[in-house]
């Protein structure tokens, strides 16, 4: 499966983006999909999954009530809502694509796009 992650951008501290991951390929439907970003000079990290029906959701901690992911598999589409943004939300926002629910767990994630940016100015 092939990823295209769009939607990021600059925004001031307090907006919202929403980040959309674009599959083609494989059947996306049967996929646990993860968001995790990078920020410069640190490791990537988890920041929410879903798995292929919708109906299980992970968050890290920080982003909890804040951040939200959804699925649309017939538009082979995963999206991060991301309100009340802070500067350390700051990061490279990577999807990617299990062949079964991994959650948080990064080495799970069989597939991955190419990032895109999020820079939250104070």
């Amino acid at each position: 499966v092939q990823l295209q992650a769009s939607g990021g951008g600059l925004v001031q501290a307090g907006g919202s983006l929403r980040l959309s991951c674009a599959a083609s390929g494989r059947t996306f439907s049967s996929y646990g999909m993860g968001w995790f970003r990078q920020a410069p000079g640190k490791e990537r990290e988890f920041v929410a999954a879903i798995n292929w029906s919708g109906v299980r959701t992970n968050y890290e901690d920080s982003v909890k009530g804040r951040f939200t992911i959804s699925r649309d598999n017939a538009k082979n589409t995963v999206y991060l809502q991301m309100n009340s943004l802070k500067p350390e939300d700051t990061a490279v926002y990577y999807c990617a694509a299990a062949n079964k629910f991994s959650g948080s767990y990064l080495p799970g994630y069989d597939y991955w796009g190419q990032g895109t940016l999020v820079t939250v100015s104070s």
